[in-house]
C-alpha cells in the first residue's frame, strides 16, 4: 500500500470504523482514540498490507482495541468497587431509534458487536469470524441469539408503548 492509498483508506474507512465503536463502547472519546489507535497500527504496517484488505485489517484492530478498552474498564469499576443495578425504565418512546439504541445496550457485548458488524457496517459471517476469531457458525449463533433478543425487546408492549 503506497502512502496515497493509506491516506484514501482514512477518507473512506474512519467513518465506518468510528461509528461501530462509538455504537459499542457509547463514549464518542475512547472511539475517537480506538479508532486513531487502529490508523496508528496499519501506518506501521502499510506496506505488508494490501488495498484490498485494508477495511479488514481496520475493524479487526479497531475491535480488538475496542475489547482491551472494555476489559481495562471492568477492571477499573471492580477497583473503585461500583456497583449500579440495571433498572427497568419505564419511558414512554416515539423515537424507534432511541428504543433501538437501548435495546442494543441491553444485548452481552459479544452480541451488539457481531450484530453491528452484520447488519450495520455489512459484512458477511465469514469476515465477521476473521475480525472477531470466532467461527462461521459461532458467528451465526450469536448473531441469532442477539437478534432474537432484540426482537423480543422491541415487541413487548411496554417497552414501545
Amino acid at each position: 500500500m503506497t502512502v496515497a492509498e493509506f491516506n484514501q483508506c482514512v477518507e473512506n474507512h474512519s467513518d465506518g470504523v468510528y461509528r461501530f465503536i462509538l455504537k459499542n463502547i457509547r463514549d464518542d472519546q475512547a472511539a475517537m482514540d480506538i479508532v486513531q489507535d487502529a490508523f496508528e497500527k496499519m501506518w506501521l504496517k502499510f506496506r505488508e498490507i494490501s488495498v484490498e484488505r485494508a477495511r479488514s485489517y481496520l475493524f479487526t484492530t479497531a475491535y480488538h482495541r475496542m475489547i482491551d478498552h472494555i476489559r481495562k474498564e471492568k477492571r477499573m469499576d471492580r477497583l473503585d468497587d461500583k456497583i449500579e443495578p440495571q433498572d427497568r425504565y419505564n419511558h414512554h418512546y416515539s423515537d424507534l431509534k432511541v428504543v433501538l439504541d437501548e435495546a442494543l445496550q441491553r444485548l452481552p457485548e459479544i452480541q451488539r458487536s457481531l450484530i453491528l458488524l452484520r447488519d450495520y457496517e455489512g459484512y458477511s459471517y465469514e469476515e465477521i469470524g476473521k475480525i472477531t476469531g470466532l467461527s462461521e457458525s459461532q458467528v451465526k449463533v450469536y448473531i441469532f441469539r442477539g437478534r432474537l433478543a432484540l426482537k423480543n425487546y422491541l415487541v413487548s408492549i411496554e417497552n414501545l408503548v
